[in-house]
């Protein structure tokens, strides 16, 4: 196998591990969020971690097929820059919602994780139509949290 099939796939598998690691070490399911009201469409805790498993193996195909698409190497260290900002945006969500046990403050930065996404795909778009698609169901999911995550800071609110 070329090493620019390689090195792609094991930088892009690695990060995402991690930041699935990262996110999973600051979740926490404890008394507080269990003590959390919750919309009625809230589902099973046991959802999330099968969605998150999903929706991390997309962004790893989308980041490594559009690494290797990206024409020239000053696009593909912008494709790594904005996947590496999307991965921090993502663990930063966690620690505001489950750490910091602030979901107003999460519901800000949810916005932000959602716009990083939208940017990756529009970017990669130009040089991976398949790339961009691939984080169609990120988009989705981070879509839906935003909302869960509006709606329980509506049912609980104030925080701090």
């Amino acid at each position: 196998m070329k090493p620019t099939v390689i090195i792609p796939a094991v930088v892009a598998t690695v990060a995402a591990l991690c930041v699935a690691a990262l996110g999973a070490t600051v979740t926490d399911l404890g008394p507080w969020y269990q003590a959390l009201a919750k919309p009625d469409w809230n589902p099973p805790d046991v959802v999330f971690p099968m969605g998150w498993t999903a929706i991390y193996a997309l962004i790893t195909v989308s980041g490594i097929t559009a690494w290797r698409a990206a024409p020239t190497s000053a696009q593909a260290e912008w494709v790594i820059g904005l996947f590496a900002l999307n991965g921090f945006l993502n663990i930063t969500w966690s620690i505001l919602f489950f750490r910091f046990q602030r979901p107003d403050w999460a519901f800000w930065e949810v916005t932000l994780l959602w716009l990083s996404i939208l940017a990756i795909m529009i970017y990669v778009a130009r040089f991976s139509r398949s790339a961009a698609l691939l984080l169609v169901p990120y988009l989705g999911w981070v879509s839906f949290a935003g909302a869960l995550n509006w709606a329980v800071v509506q049912l609980n609110a104030p925080f701090g």
